[in-house]
């Protein structure tokens, strides 16, 4: 499953379960010398999480302004909190980046950091992982109404089939579909990732990669409508650039990889600056294993007009 390199920590008040993010930027170095081209610039954060890319861009330049975007209110206030310091600065904007239009203001650099944050992963009752008893929820904007429970439950097999196999590349996914409809309703991630390793042969239920991790990607892939909005911000987001100005994408699963790869090489306004998606080096890796699967690619904005 793809994830951002956040976390959660959490404090007990009156009796409840609060949870922070903390946000260890993934790349952050390689993305701040690819990004910045203009110190005293205007860059977008389409999707701030906790707050650590536009961090960057705020301590590396001190005249720069950020606008930063996050369809989660949980991350929205962790990065409000985070950024405080420069909050003259900053401006938040919640909702989808698909969902985003800056009319006739330009940037000197958009950035997008995709996939579930590790904090999300985290937070038990957002539904996003197995490894905590919670309901099946998924959504990264929780004012929609689409969950992972409304798609497991009522959705026919062969289009859970589908999406099993396209989005989360699973080899196993006409069985787990039969499966899922043949025990369903299902309430929780448990109860859903147990009947899913039950596709698998015995043997291979243990390995390093748990059998459900597939499935769950696509569930929360088709709840969140991932690739499609990926699709629109990488159509947009280039004429919203400056000439010159820098698009950075990092990246955590192949298809959205393959996506940011192709889209940036298709559109003529754009020169391709790497060829090769940057990826984390040992010492990143081994201070930050989360960091493991992040690519990130850069174009830039050439021509004049939009």
């Amino acid at each position: 499953m793809s994830h951002k390199a956040n976390r959660v920590s959490h404090d007990s008040l009156e009796g409840m379960t609060t949870f922070t993010f903390v946000h260890v930027p993934v790349l952050g170095q390689e993305f701040i010398t690819g990004l910045i081209t203009r110190p005293n610039g205007l860059y977008l954060d389409t999707t701030v999480g906790g707050g650590g890319h536009s961090r960057l861009i705020l301590e590396t330049c001190p005249n720069s302004q950020v606008i930063a975007i996050d369809q989660d209110e949980q991350a929205i206030a962790a990065a409000q909190a985070k950024l405080s310091p420069y909050q003259a600065r900053v401006t938040f904007w919640q909702g989808n980046f698909a969902d985003y239009h800056p009319g006739d203001v330009r940037f000197d650099g958009v950035i997008a950091d995709l996939g579930v944050s590790s904090a999300q992963l985290d937070i038990p009752e957002r539904g996003f992982s197995f490894r905590h008893e919670a309901p099946l929820d998924m959504r990264m904007d929780r004012r929609q109404d689409l969950t992972a429970a409304d798609i497991i439950n009522h959705w026919e097999e062969a289009k859970l089939a589908d999406i099993f196999y396209h989005y989360g590349e699973e080899r196993r996914s006409r069985r787990i579909a039969r499966q899922i409809v043949a025990q369903r309703p299902f309430q929780t991630t448990t109860e859903l990732a147990a009947a899913i390793a039950r596709c698998t042969p015995p043997k291979q239920r243990y390995g390093r990669i748990h059998p459900a991790t597939r499935t769950f990607q696509a569930l929360r892939i088709a709840v969140n409508q991932e690739l499609s909005v990926l699709e629109t911000l990488l159509e947009r987001a280039p004429t919203w650039l400056t000439p010159g100005g820098r698009i950075g994408v990092i990246s955590f699963h192949s298809l959205e990889d393959r996506l940011v790869k192709y889209a940036f090489r298709a559109n003529p306004d754009l020169k391709v600056l790497t060829k090769k998606p940057i990826t984390a080096q040992p010492d990143e890796i081994k201070a930050n294993p989360r960091s493991r699967s992040a690519k990130l690619r850069f174009a830039e904005r050439i021509g004049g007009e939009d």
